[in-house]
């Protein structure tokens, strides 16, 4: 699932994540190390966009995506289902247009696969 975007020219990397952080997938370029990190970063920079729309727009505005430009490339974030979200990294050479396309046609694709539900409280007897 994930190699189809990694096929697209310029990108090197992609993930999926939960909300909190989990990495859920990972194309076959991240170690394991490097995809829990990138998880958890990925996660913050999520909180943050969603907390920027609430402040600017209304609490009730859905952030649809996050990017990050740094020099050599960049870092698109995407929700994927509720709790879920695509992350790509690609180099400084990218048509992003082109990225933010393959992406939304890969959530829509297997979006139902990508959700990961809120975890349930559990007692102790």
């Amino acid at each position: 699932m994930l190699s189809d975007i990694v096929r697209v020219p310029t990108v090197q990397h992609a993930l999926l994540i939960s909300r909190d952080g989990l990495s859920m997938g990972r194309s076959a370029s991240v170690t394991q190390d490097d995809a829990d990190r990138i998880s958890a970063v990925c996660a913050g920079l999520q909180s943050l966009g969603h907390e920027a729309a609430a402040q600017l727009v209304g609490t009730g505005s859905t952030t649809r995506q996050v990017m990050v430009e740094f020099d050599g490339g960049f870092l698109f974030l995407v929700a994927a289902g509720p709790g879920a979200a695509l992350a790509v990294s690609t180099s400084d050479q990218v048509d992003a247009g082109l990225v933010a396309r393959e992406m939304q046609q890969l959530v829509a694709r297997v979006g139902e696969h990508l959700t990961s539900p809120p975890r349930k409280e559990t007692t102790t007897p």
